[in-house]
């Protein structure tokens, strides 16, 4: 079965041609994921524009108005670093939605993957970092409201600390949230997950994936999990334009594939989410970003592959 991959127009809106934030990277990998035939000529998973409702349940509902209503105040304006607009705030939602369709695709195919997401710094009361609503916290609890979920993992290895993520769940005992990042960078105040690790400047792949080998496990043996959300910031490499770590091409190959391996040997399903990177190269960017894409569907079909070798044909694409 293809591996499905939610995408949606909306996620790329328009920002002044000096803004830093690298939108159009999000058109750039949809049409990456095309070229490559990674969708096997079928069509994107499209979602629903997350509703009101939906986002409320991981964020403060005053703030969710604002964004909806396009009236955030200005304070927060700047610390998001996006312009509030309508489309903007279209886009947020649209992420938050392809993330949730993610989610219900990842339980149902064993691994799904969006084009978006991972904008693991807005918090409950408000946005941050470029991020206006957290979409994986968000997904994770619509899952959970709806009864899909109860237990779920987050493994956030963007280059940056998933502070918002950290705060919307702390406290909670069916969420356990893993951050691994460098420790110099964005944020400051970084607000803790229930596991942190921080990485000193130029770490390279040997001691990332070592590392990452050592707890990945653990993380797995210390419940059972209904589903992981993966944020594959691609931020690490050693070019980002504000990353501090030095990971290499491969070594970002490497982290993706032994990250999803690992949880679809364990029976996990995965939900895959985009994360950072930065560049003034929109291509290069984007083929970073689609590593995430290659190495699911790699590791979606080695799993299809052994489920028809054993003779269980119509088992295939169901999380074991």
């Amino acid at each position: 079965m293809t591996l499905p991959i939610v995408h949606h127009p909306a996620y790329c809106a328009d920002l002044p041609a000096n803004h830093r934030f690298p939108m159009d990277k999000f058109r750039a990998v949809a049409d990456l994921v095309r070229h490559e035939g990674l969708l096997d000529g079928k069509a994107f998973y499209r979602p629903r524009p997350a509703p009101f409702e939906w986002v409320a349940l991981a964020h403060d509902p005053l703030y969710v108005d604002q964004v909806f209503t396009a009236q955030v105040p200005d304070k927060v304006a700047r610390e998001i670093g996006f312009p509030m607009r309508e489309d903007i705030a279209l886009r947020a939602r649209c992420a938050t939605g392809g993330s949730v369709l993610t989610g219900y695709l990842a339980l149902e195919h064993g691994i799904a993957c969006n084009t978006a997401g991972g904008s693991h710094h807005a918090r409950r009361a408000h946005g941050a970092g470029f991020c206006v609503f957290n979409d994986v916290a968000v997904a994770i609890k619509v899952l959970q409201a709806d009864g899909a979920i109860r237990k779920a993992l987050v493994i956030d290895l963007d280059v940056h600390q998933g502070d918002g993520t950290a705060d919307i769940f702390q406290g909670d005992p069916d969420v356990f949230t893993f951050s691994m990042h460098s420790q110099k960078n964005y944020p400051v105040r970084k607000v803790p997950s229930h596991l942190d690790i921080g990485l000193a400047d130029a770490t390279g792949d040997a001691d990332y994936l070592a590392t990452l080998a050592d707890v990945l496990p653990q993380l797995i043996a210390r419940d059972t999990w209904d589903l992981a959300f993966f944020n594959a910031g691609v931020d690490p490499y050693i070019e980002d334009r504000l990353g501090r770590l030095a990971l290499s091409r491969d070594g970002l190959r490497q982290r993706d594939l032994y990250v999803i391996r690992t949880l679809r040997d364990a029976g996990i399903p995965v939900a895959g989410v985009l994360g950072g990177g930065y560049s003034d190269d929109i291509d290069e960017l984007a083929d970073r970003h689609v590593t995430l894409h290659r190495s699911a569907r790699q590791v979606h079909g080695q799993k299809e592959a052994r489920v028809v070798w054993s003779g269980s044909d119509h088992d295939v694409g169901r999380p074991k």
